[in-house]
């Protein structure tokens, strides 16, 4: 380890909170506490532990916003590109669209997920035992109220053996224990205790409970109809919103543990399949950059791109409304695919 400006960062650490945390700053918060009892060095534990951290800091409740809003506001800021006078754009209404792929040739898939936590909680780095497993209890008791359209199953990851997990988690139905700058963050803590996934009867929908936040509700199927994903998603919130109390901010939007989630806290993707892009990768970059999208590997953030087949999903989350969001996705996915059918 080496100080930066009196701070433990190691000297290879190109962090939104190293860049942004000076000592004074750093000596006007040390002393703060959330009504949970978070401190900034909770905060930016992971950061610190893991030089090669992107943002290096974790949210360990609501208040957090407020009481770090010195550093906060300045990374979160940085990292959505803001303009000043922003604030969330409210908005999440069914939504239209033709299906992009009816033939399912380059489309495999469209996925739809928003990340939410409760209110009354503490977010899942800052949680106890006793908190976590009476969130699981909560959330559980929202889903039997669930309509008959949306109903499903609980399955409490404890309730499981090894292969049954590991059944789940090859279809990508359940989550492995975060990686080691979630570990770093606490939001590990008492893994696989007070985890489970809730899936819907139709297997549309999916709710994870306790991962890197309270809830992350999913909507995915194969094809192209972004709409219907959307929708079923939309659906879904509306429901749990009826039983469970959000973690909201009229100008931060939802809050999430990590601050690059914030905002709408949603992530709209497809896989796809663009062979001939593959091999033009400045043309496909110009049609991302230009939709407001991000291109990923084929299992997503760090990974790499197999048989040609894309994770395209949506770059903004703060200032745009969800609707823009599935709007910009639709209308960039429409340009790619056009453009696989034409270049040569």
């Amino acid at each position: 380890m080496k100080a930066n400006s009196g701070l433990p960062f190691h000297v290879s650490s190109r962090s939104k909170i190293k860049q942004y945390l000076t000592l004074k700053l750093y000596n006007d918060l040390k002393e703060i506490r959330t009504s949970s009892g978070y401190s900034i060095d909770q905060a930016i534990r992971s950061g610190i532990e893991n030089p090669d951290s992107n943002i290096g800091i974790y949210a360990g409740d609501m208040e957090s916003y407020d009481c770090f809003a010195p550093v906060l506001l300045p990374i979160i800021e940085d990292y959505h590109h803001l303009d000043p006078g922003w604030s969330h754009k409210p908005g999440l209404q069914e939504a239209i669209l033709a299906d992009l792929d009816p033939e399912q040739i380059f489309i495999r898939s469209s996925r739809i997920r928003v990340a939410r936590n409760l209110y009354r909680f503490p977010f899942s780095g800052n949680m106890n035992t006793d908190q976590r497993l009476a969130l699981e209890e909560t959330v559980k008791q929202a889903f039997k109220t669930l309509p008959e359209k949306l109903s499903g199953t609980y399955t409490a990851f404890t309730d499981l053996n090894k292969k049954q997990f590991n059944t789940l988690l090859k279809k990508g139905l359940a989550f492995p224990k975060g990686d080691r700058f979630m570990d770093a963050a606490g939001i590990n803590r008492d893994y696989p205790l007070g985890r489970g996934i809730f899936t819907s009867r139709d297997k549309v929908v999916r709710v994870w409970v306790n991962e890197e936040d309270h809830m992350r509700i999913i909507a995915q199927s194969e094809g192209g109809n972004i709409a219907y994903v959307f929708n079923r998603m939309i659906q879904m919130i509306r429901a749990l919103d009826d039983k469970l109390d959000f973690a909201f901010d009229r100008e931060k939007g939802f809050l999430t543990a990590c601050p690059t989630n914030i905002g709408t806290a949603m992530r709209a993707g497809v896989h796809i399949h663009l062979e001939k892009l593959e091999q033009n990768p400045s043309f496909l970059k110009a049609i991302t950059r230009e939709h407001h999208l991000q291109l990923r590997g084929t299992g997503g953030e760090k990974t790499a791109v197999e048989e040609a087949v894309f994770d395209i999903s949506n770059a903004r989350r703060l200032g745009i409304s969800a609707n823009t969001i599935l709007k910009d996705l639709y209308r960039g996915v429409q340009a790619m695919i056009e453009a696989e059918n034409r270049v040569e």
